[in-house]
């Protein structure tokens, strides 16, 4: 094994942490832009549908940052974004790059990812679950 394998097994589940905590935390001021208009104002009028994605995006996005009930939750956020993409974007063009819809696209991605593999390390789905399986055996 290379030095550079040995060290990239190493940084495999801090990275994989780090992506979680970051998508989250981008991922949630998406929701506190709509419902709040904090840091910027939201520039289109709010009806229920992006009410229900500003609050999927705000509180989905402080779960997953956390790491608590993390596969349900980015699994729900993966979905709103695909929903978001082919709503908003995906009737415009077939290409990301032309209709807008990269970041919605990276977005659904990166929470179907979480779904798949967990909150990992650093994550209160670890330590609760590290709990219960200390405490059974």
């Amino acid at each position: 094994m290379t030095y550079i394998t040995r060290l990239m097994d190493r940084l495999a589940n801090p990275s994989y942490a780090l992506f979680r905590m970051v998508l989250g935390f981008l991922f949630m001021w998406h929701g506190t832009q709509k419902l709040f208009d904090i840091p910027v104002d939201f520039p289109y009028e709010l009806n229920a549908l992006s009410q229900a994605a500003g609050v999927i995006e705000l509180i989905g996005g402080v779960l997953v940052i956390i790491g608590c009930i993390t596969r349900p939750v980015a699994f729900i956020c993966s979905g709103t974004m695909a929903v978001a993409y082919w709503m908003v974007h995906g009737s415009n063009s077939f290409f990301p790059m032309v209709n807008g819809g990269e970041l919605a696209a990276l977005y659904c991605f990166g929470f179907l990812l979480i779904a798949a593999n967990g909150s990992g390390i650093w994550s209160v789905d670890q330590y609760v679950f590290k709990n219960d399986s200390e405490n059974n055996s």
